[in-house]
């Protein structure tokens, strides 16, 4: 993987609350990873969103052994995440801390039974959107999480934009539309941000979801490094 701006990616992550990393993946590792979605030998489990309230459109959470591309964008870009995860953690009083290496990590989660991979692919057609949520899975949430998209927007579909919320204290929630081509990754919290605020720094709530979609077909791998219960 080459070599990232992770200055510009946690200044980004402080004053807007996500970071866009142009051209993580390339148009062949996309259409290899969208092309899986089909073969439900490589899932451990598949949800249909409008059965649970989750909106419209499903996705499928990878099995052992995940893709080499998953497995590898998880175990490389945890070191730098988990270092704006400690200093975020400090930043809002809360205790837990992250080690170094992602497979510390993954044991800690292990050894609380949070054993289930999480990584997962997402397919939206036609009208389809998913609702405003956040990705918490058991007792030990890593506060970062990734999405790419797969698909060419303009060409493979239409509308389908990755949303979020920010609910700030006793003020107004705040919205941002993040823009992505094909294989551009977003990073962004999985529940909560710090923000500084003249007393210090404050903790907002942030959710995220996806736009109804206009036309056509959607893939998105979504990256979330802790497991699940």
């Amino acid at each position: 993987m080459r070599a990232l701006d992770w200055r510009q990616i946690e200044d980004d992550l402080n004053q807007y609350g996500c970071a866009v990393v142009p051209g993580l993946l390339n148009p062949a590792q996309c259409a290899a990873l969208a092309a899986q979605y089909d073969d439900a030998s490589r899932f451990r489990s598949k949800v249909v969103m409008q059965r649970h309230g989750f909106g419209q459109g499903e996705y499928q959470y990878w099995a052992h052994p995940l893709p080499d591309a998953v497995a590898a964008l998880r175990t490389e870009l945890y070191p730098p995440l988990a270092a704006i995860a400690n200093r975020w953690h400090a930043s809002m009083g809360l205790e837990a801390r992250f080690p170094p290496s992602h497979a510390d990590f993954l044991a800690r989660c292990h050894a609380a039974g949070q054993t289930r991979p999480t990584p997962l692919l997402l397919r939206y057609r036609e009208g389809d959107y998913n609702c405003l949520h956040q990705d918490l899975y058991g007792e030990h949430v890593f506060p970062l999480q990734l999405a790419v998209l797969l698909s060419r927007p303009q060409d493979d579909f239409t509308g389908g934009e990755f949303v979020l919320t920010e609910q700030r204290p006793r003020m107004q929630s705040r919205a941002e539309v993040v823009p992505l081509a094909q294989g551009d990754a977003v990073l962004f919290p999985v529940a909560q941000r710090p923000v500084n605020g003249m007393r210090g720094s404050y903790r907002v709530n942030m959710r995220h979801g996806v736009s109804r979609l206009r036309s056509g077909l959607r893939h998105t791998l979504g990256i979330i490094f802790h497991d699940a219960s």
